[in-house]
């Protein structure tokens, strides 16, 4: 049958690295990769989980949408990176008009804390709830096209602060790829890259003393191929 209206969203997959307490779903207590969702109050399918984002204005491109979208409806404005992801044309994919999704990947810093309306929240997305319609899988598109360009990209500068110890880059590798990464190793990798630079500055010593860590920062903040031919691995 055909469609005599189709409308046009943009849904966007904001990712951040954060702290959640342990839980006996998910155990453990060090830093996770996140997603932002929403939880929806009416049909269809009332109580499930949404990710931000709405419909395209007549006016605007997609990404001017997304970014207002995240702004308007989530208070979500320190985005460091923002990039198009896929389009989700199944004819049935939502109820009623057919709805052409178009999908973004949105990565906020680790030290951000945006202010979020009451039915917004931050979940684990190795523990996700129930999910709206075809979310759930744009989700997992999303972290499977952060996991990738972790290996060939500077893309975690879109995760970390401005400048960083590499113990906390390294949590932020492990959080986004789910699996542990060796610290030293790391930056090794990133500096014969010209990924990182080093600050010349240190960071405060924790409450145990020790030497204090040196500080370091990306030496770009936008995205650029660092080897197109690297790809990271779980260790064996």
């Amino acid at each position: 049958m055909p469609h005599s209206n189709t409308h046009h969203e943009v849904l966007i997959v904001v990712f951040q690295v954060r702290h959640f307490p342990a839980t006996a779903q998910s155990p453990r207590s060090g830093p996770e990769l996140a997603v932002l969702l929403w939880q929806r109050a009416l049909d269809p399918e009332a109580g499930s989980w949404s990710l931000p984002g709405g419909r395209l204005h007549d006016d605007e491109d997609l990404t001017t949408s997304a970014r207002r979208q995240l702004a308007e409806k989530v208070d979500v404005r320190e985005v460091a990176h923002l990039e198009q992801l896929s389009v989700f044309s199944e004819p049935h994919r939502v109820p009623g008009a057919r709805t052409i999704a178009s999908t973004y990947l949105g990565l906020v810093p680790i030290t951000s804390d945006p202010q979020l309306p009451d039915d917004t929240s931050w979940h684990p997305v190795s523990h996700l709830p129930e999910m709206s319609f075809d979310h759930g899988i744009m989700v997992e598109n999303a972290r499977a096209r952060l996991a990738a360009k972790l290996s060939y990209t500077n893309i975690a500068y879109g995760l970390a602060p401005s400048e960083f110890a590499m113990s906390t880059l390294r949590e932020i590798y492990c959080a986004a790829l789910g699996y542990q990464v060796d610290a030293t190793n790391l930056q090794r990798v990133l500096s014969r890259r010209n990924v990182l630079v080093p600050t010349g500055t240190t960071a405060p010593p924790g409450r145990t003393g020790g030497r204090p860590p040196a500080l370091y920062r990306f030496t770009d903040s936008r995205l650029r191929v660092t080897d197109e031919f690297a790809a990271l691995r779980p260790p064996a």
